[in-house]
């Protein structure tokens, strides 16, 4: 299940007494009654199972039968679709309809793919990874807990500059960037490239989403450096296929838990937790 339901219980956060339920032909249905002090709060959902979009609307119609004034967020950390809002169809539109049709009060996500999107979403806040990249990866040597354990920032192509820039910028280091190379009559990826980086120091790869990794381990090959040298950063961490061979390139790749735990068993890869992040976004 990548749907979860939560509650409000004397300032306690709690799992929601309303619960899924599912008849044998597959519907989805919600079944159970508040406590007397239970007030529900918020959904998260973790995934792109149409199923849950479903369940969720379920939920918040519930939920107001019981608590006419409760105020409901939907969490929906991973925003599916995002990297086909130009196409015909477009998944960023339809995803963003089910999204709508849960009809929560508020709506988070985290660092979405596409800037076209979050458009299409009602009552939507957006938290972006920056402030997460800073305080549980890099570290700013004059304000965070943790010393700085990264000498650089690096883009990994031209669509992650925008917010690898914001980490370098909020991390007071200095941006460099990645290039892909395409072979001209075919448009097939062809290499690829990086800026000169300075002979000492470690580097950090900024990035939203890893599917397979392909493209960060082309990156790593081209920077020369050494895996000591290099980490990598994704707000959604997919890692299908060849994933786990990114901890020969990295020595430490992050991610969040935006969309469950897909981590490789291996030591380099580790989580963030967004949870109270997330939920502090809308409901303090």
């Amino acid at each position: 299940m990548t749907i979860t339901f939560h509650s409000k219980d004397h300032n306690h956060h709690v799992i929601s007494s309303l619960t899924e339920f599912t008849f044998p032909a597959g519907e989805k249905f919600i079944k159970g009654t508040l406590r007397d002090t239970e007030t529900p709060a918020y959904l998260i959902i973790r995934g792109t199972d149409a199923n849950d979009y479903i369940t969720a609307r379920l939920w918040v119609e519930a939920a107001r039968a019981q608590r006419p004034d409760a105020k409901l967020t939907a969490i929906v950390p991973f925003l599916p679709g995002a990297r086909t809002d130009h196409d015909v169809p477009s998944g960023a539109s339809a995803y963003a309809e089910l999204i709508n049709m849960i009809n929560a009060d508020n709506v988070v996500c985290y660092d979405p793919h596409s800037p076209v999107m979050p458009g299409y979403i009602e009552r939507l806040t957006v938290v972006d990874s920056t402030r997460i990249v800073r305080q549980s990866v890099v570290g700013r040597a004059d304000r965070d807990s943790i010393a700085q354990r990264y000498d650089g920032i690096i883009a990994p192509d031209a669509g992650a500059v925008k917010r690898a820039t914001a980490v370098a910028e909020a991390c007071h280091l200095p941006l460099y960037q990645a290039h892909k190379h395409r072979n001209g009559p075919s448009g097939k990826l062809d290499g690829f490239s990086v800026d000169p980086l300075p002979e000492t120091g470690k580097f950090l790869v900024v990035d939203d989403i890893c599917d397979a990794g392909g493209t960060f381990m082309g990156l790593a090959e081209a920077a020369g450096i050494g895996k000591d040298r290099l980490g990598l950063y994704v707000s959604h961490g997919i890692f299908t296929g060849q994933a786990a061979n990114l901890a020969d390139y990295f020595s430490e790749i992050w991610t969040t838990d935006s969309i469950g735990d897909n981590r490789p068993d291996r030591p380099e890869f580790k989580i963030i937790p967004l949870n109270a992040t997330l939920i502090n976004a809308v409901t303090n």
